[in-house]
């Protein structure tokens, strides 16, 4: 069993944190901080998405749709949909669970994204 709580894994770094806290070949789970304006890029790997926003306000990427969130709210985006995570103006802290995980080259997307500074990389 894996218990802990935002308190004890909260780490800022220069883009989002993402503590992982689960990992195994069909799900991995992480906690995701982001100060405000801190992004994950829009890209599309074949896994589930799901996120529990705790704090802050953002929006999820959802196919074509920005939904905007705030504490208590859910999201499910489908595998093989863009999805990308953007947080407010107060920033972000959410749990984060893709099932089955990404591959390497399915983040590629994201690497590039956080390089160029980009929510949606070209």
């Amino acid at each position: 069993m894996v218990a802990t709580d935002f308190d004890a894994e909260r780490e800022f770094e220069e883009g989002f944190s993402a503590q992982q806290i689960h990992a195994s070949d069909r799900a991995k789970v992480v906690l995701g901080f982001f100060r405000p304006e801190q992004f994950i890029p829009v890209h599309a790997p074949s896994s589930d998405l799901v996120v529990t926003v705790v704090e802050g306000t953002g929006v999820v990427r959802d196919g074509d749709e920005d939904r905007a969130v705030e504490p208590g709210d859910v999201v499910v985006v489908p595998a093989d949909e863009d999805r990308g995570i953007k947080a407010g103006e107060t920033g972000l802290e959410a749990t984060l669970v893709t099932a089955p995980p990404p591959t390497d080259a399915e983040h590629e997307p994201v690497g590039r994204g956080l390089k160029q500074g980009q929510f949606e990389p070209e």
